[in-house]
């Protein structure tokens, strides 16, 4: 078995410490950072992905293959970062204002670290305003905002109309996503990708940059 192989299987089991060691090795072997990174963590973050999405592994697995795999990206980020590797792209990331729900944004999160794509993880609670600043700081192409509670999910077209406001609408992808959130309610507010679950924003994600 390739040592490529082994970091992916390891990765997909949560066994960090072996993960780390293997891509230090696989460094130490001379491999390239940015093949370590797409053919060994990258791929199997990925198969974890498609597993949760086929209810094949449940969140404990996700949570413990994304630690496996912050572990190895550790190891290579100073490499990644002096070789001028970019990430595949960046979101800004949080739960609206009012709601204090993390659990599915963390999940996002890790899924779409795990897609290549740098991730701004604003946290809960926040404001329509927050969102968009940052989404212009960071020259970030997708807004994705998170609501458990019907109560929050008004905030997601405020998140809309802020952008509207603020002259990036045309600028930026806004997806919405949580337990009470539907597709209808998505175009409903002018939002423009509803998805139902981590691996799935990931994907849709990812996509938005590829078609960039």
């Amino acid at each position: 078995m390739s040592i490529l192989n082994e970091i992916s299987q390891y990765l997909q089991q949560g066994r960090a410490k072996n993960v780390k060691e293997l891509v230090q090795k696989a460094l130490d072997e001379g491999m390239d950072a940015k093949t370590i990174l797409e053919e060994g963590l990258l791929s199997g973050m990925n198969i974890i992905g498609e597993k949760f999405k086929n209810n094949e592994v449940y969140v404990p697995e996700v949570l413990i293959a994304a630690r496996a795999m912050n572990a190895g990206t550790e190891v290579l980020k100073p490499i990644l970062a002096s070789s001028g590797v970019k990430a595949v792209g960046k979101v800004i990331l949080g739960t609206v204002k009012g709601d204090l729900h993390d659990i599915g944004k963390n999940l996002v999160r890790m899924m779409m670290e795990g897609k290549g794509l740098e991730v701004i993880d604003l946290g809960v609670d926040v404001p329509a305003e927050k969102f968009i600043t940052a989404a212009k700081e960071e020259d970030a192409k997708i807004i994705a905002c998170s609501a458990l509670l019907t109560t929050t999910m008004s905030e997601m077209k405020n998140i809309v109309e802020t952008a509207k406001e603020a002259g990036i609408r045309d600028d930026v992808t806004i997806m919405i996503g949580g337990a009470p959130v539907t597709e209808t309610f998505c175009k409903s507010i002018g939002a423009d990708i509803y998805t139902a679950d981590a691996a799935s924003a990931s994907d849709a994600a990812a996509g938005v940059y590829k078609a960039s």
